[in-house]
Parts: C-alpha cells; sequence; structure tokens
C-alpha cells in the first residue's frame, strides 16, 4: 500500500493506491436497503450556527481581521448531524434528546420539522440551554466559534423521563440500530447508557457508540464501538503513535476484552481506519482526498456505520463504506451530511 501527502496552499491530499469500494450497482442496491431502515439516534443535539463574510483589512482597534458579514445560517449539528446523515442516505431517523426552551431550541424544532424528522423523541426543559455553537467564516477559513452550552448531567427526573421515551420508541417503531453520539453536553448519563445497551441487547438491535471523554469507561457490551485516535489514547490513558497500528489494536482488544464490545472502530484521521474483531484486526485505508473541514466526519462515520450493520453488511466493508462517506463531506466547508450521489459517484469512478 503506497501512501503520499501533500500540502499545497494549505489544502491536504492524501494518495492512497489500490484501495477498493462497493461498485456503482452494488452501492446503488445498499442505498436502496437503508430506506427500510429506521435509527433510533440517543445524545447531545446543537445548532450549528454560521457567519459567512469577507475579510479586507484588519481591525484599527486589535490585530484581527474585520468580518464583512455576508449573511448567517443555521443547520442541525451535533447528534442531529447524525440524523440529518441517516436521513441523508434514505433511513428514517428517530432523535432522542434534551434541548432547551429557549430560541435555540425553537429554532433547533423549526428546522427538523421543515425536513420532516419525527420530534416525538425530543424534550424540552426550562432548566437547560440548547448548545449553540457559532462559528464566524471568510471564505474558507473559520476564524473564530463561539459556544453556548452546559455541560452537567440531565437530572435524575429528565434521565428517567427520556428512558421512558425511548422505551416508548422502540416499542412503537420497527428499530434497525441504536446509535449513541456523546458530545459530553450531559444528555448521556452512566444510567441511560446501561439501561439503553440492555435494551438493544434484549431485542437483538445493534447498538453503536461515538463516545468522548466523561463516558468512556461507562459503555459496556455494545455492538460497536467507535472512539477516534484521540480519545482512544486518553480513555485509557495510553503514549502510543497513530501509525503503530500493532499498539492500536492491543488497545481495541483491551477495550473488547474489558467492556463486551462486538467490534471497536478506531478512526485515525488521515490514516484511515483501524476495525478491531478480536484476534482479527484490518486497516482501512483513506482515498485521495482534498480535505477543506474535518467538522461532523466522526458523524457521518457511526450514521454510515449504523446503517450498514443494520442491512446486513459485512463488517469489513461497513468500515470501508463508513471511511469513503466521512471522506466525501470533509471535501466540503462546514458540518454537512453526506448525500446518496456522492456515493454513486464515488463507486462509478472506482
Amino acid at each position: 500500500m503506497l501512501r503520499a501527502v501533500f500540502n499545497l496552499s494549505g489544502i491536504s491530499y492524501l494518495y492512497v493506491l489500490k484501495f477498493n469500494i462497493v461498485k456503482e450497482s452494488g452501492m446503488i442496491s445498499l442505498l436502496k436497503k437503508f430506506e427500510n431502515l429506521r435509527v433510533l439516534i440517543i445524545g447531545d443535539v446543537m445548532v450549528d450556527s454560521y457567519l459567512w463574510g469577507n475579510v479586507s483589512r484588519v481591525s484599527p482597534e486589535a490585530p484581527v481581521p474585520v468580518v464583512m458579514r455576508m449573511y448567517t445560517e443555521n443547520r442541525l449539528g451535533g447528534a442531529a448531524n447524525v440524523a440529518l446523515n441517516v436521513k441523508s442516505l434514505g433511513a428514517t431517523p428517530v432523535m432522542c434528546s434534551v434541548i432547551g426552551k429557549d430560541d435555540n431550541g425553537r429554532a433547533f424544532k423549526e428546522m427538523i420539522r421543515k425536513l420532516g424528522m419525527p420530534e416525538d423523541g425530543l424534550i424540552e426543559s426550562p432548566e437547560r440551554i440548547t448548545t449553540c455553537k457559532t462559528r464566524i467564516i471568510a471564505g474558507h477559513q473559520q476564524l473564530l466559534r463561539v459556544d453556548q452550552e452546559v455541560e452537567h448531567y440531565i437530572e435524575k427526573e429528565l434521565e428517567h423521563e427520556l428512558w421512558q421515551r425511548i422505551q416508548t420508541l422502540v416499542d412503537r417503531n420497527d428499530i434497525s440500530a441504536i446509535v449513541f453520539q456523546d458530545y459530553d453536553k450531559g444528555v448521556i448519563t452512566p444510567g441511560l447508557i446501561d439501561q439503553v445497551i440492555e435494551l438493544g441487547n434484549q431485542r437483538h438491535i445493534p447498538t453503536l457508540v461515538d463516545p468522548k471523554k466523561r463516558n468512556f469507561n461507562y459503555y459496556r457490551n455494545a455492538t460497536l464501538f467507535k472512539p477516534n485516535f484521540k480519545e482512544l489514547t486518553e480513555g485509557l490513558r495510553l503514549e502510543i503513535r497513530k501509525t503503530d497500528y500493532d499498539s492500536v489494536q492491543e488497545a481495541a482488544l483491551m477495550l473488547q476484552k474489558e467492556s463486551g464490545f462486538s467490534m471497536v472502530m478506531i478512526t485515525l484521521s488521515e490514516q484511515g481506519m483501524l476495525l478491531s474483531m478480536g484476534k482479527d484486526f484490518q486497516v482501512v485505508p483513506t482515498r485521495a482526498r482534498e480535505v477543506a473541514d474535518v467538522s461532523g466526519a466522526g458523524d457521518t462515520v457511526i450514521a454510515t456505520a449504523s446503517l450498514c450493520l443494520a442491512a446486513g453488511m459485512d463488517a469489513y466493508e461497513m468500515a470501508k463504506m463508513s471511511n469513503l462517506a466521512a471522506g466525501l463531506v470533509c471535501e466540503k466547508v462546514g458540518v454537512v451530511p453526506v448525500e446518496k450521489k456522492w456515493l454513486i459517484d464515488a463507486a462509478s469512478q472506482d
């Protein structure tokens, strides 16, 4: 396998030879299967707000650029971006989360209504604020991000209400997969993790986890655990190199043995992914890609993986498909979901 990384005018290009993906006909068939799937997504939803503008001068008040605002835009973010990816791939997302009774919460609900996405898994609480991340972008460059959020766990009463809502949605819908999209904002609690994974295992529904640091060691017996390299090393307190695949695999095996995961899939940014299924592991390389923005790529990975597993795809093919989808969204500025057409076009070009 030959790899080469170049940096031209601030844009990174990664070239990897000998990489096969699903052919165009197979891609279309797979996407057709997705249309019958429903994915329950539990986690921290947020509003991704963008202020787009141009920079032509530096402020006389401080050594900072002056951004002439052109327009602003709100998008679904956090766990809601997983839902958006699921919907974009043709399946039905069912979001479960807690938002605030505030302007951002109202903006969030308005966006999902316009998209025709179900909102019966959302709980509004006057005790919380809706997470909002405002990015200021000039051209293709993000200059600043301003966050509004709370990070403490939801109260016990809210946790119980959310758990009851999840049970009801699983009972009333033919759920194909359950995703935990954890952004450490407090919606996912240790108690909720235990209850939902047990429910998924009882109903033979695959459970997938995209973790963050606080809850890293609370997840047990999930089908797929998907940390990135930073989360892996921090969660296990390891000092290893990203390219030391044997050490990464040892860490994955440690996770599987201690936490009972069927699979561990570790994203390694420009190095691709490492998929561990016990003693067997595969490194999934990255394709040639012009990288504009990595924001939201992890959401795309877990969304694609959930649908591939629910559709009965082989684990290694699932990893390759998820890696491909993430690479495609990295070509776009801002947090955007993968589109079916991009996948079909990529398959036709292989």
